[in-house]
């Protein structure tokens, strides 16, 4: 089964985090550090926004996969799939910034709100869906059924 909103939104994704793993390289050629941050704030910071955003990443598709796939609004979704990757980058801009602002704020609160926002949408649909009845080969004048 396709599932063509949460594919989009996994695509756009996985550009973010190469997006995100091509800034931490550029930091890393620019102070020949091959392991860790080197103590370079900035590296840290990089790295923590990358490591942040695979860390929520993984929930929010298999979320958004498993309610497109019980029928969730494709609408809804691409919306809240597209809000999740701005905030992300919100979030990761933000950190690039030493001190606490919007960007950063306002990309963590809005994939907490999405990331609990879908779960409880996913439990609505766990606990209010009614399967569609199966059906019942029943034998017509003693035939054997197959």
């Amino acid at each position: 089964m396709l599932l063509p909103v949460t594919l989009t939104v996994a695509a756009a994704a996985g550009i973010g985090n190469f997006v995100l793993a091509m800034r931490i390289v550029q930091l890393r050629l620019k102070g020949k550090v091959l392991i860790g941050d080197g103590g370079d704030e900035r590296l840290l910071a990089r790295t923590r926004a990358q490591a942040n955003f695979v860390e929520y990443t993984p929930f929010v598709l298999i979320l958004m996969a498993l309610i497109e796939a019980a029928g969730g609004s494709p609408r809804w979704l691409a919306i809240t799939g597209g809000l999740f990757v701005a905030g992300r980058i919100a979030h990761a801009l933000g950190m690039d910034r030493p001190a606490p602002n919007p960007w950063r704020a306002g990309g963590a609160l809005l994939t907490w709100v999405i990331l609990v926002g879908l779960a409880l949408w996913g439990m609505t649909i766990a606990y209010t869906y009614e399967a569609a009845p199966v059906m019942e080969v029943v034998p017509v004048d003693g035939a054997p059924t197959v």
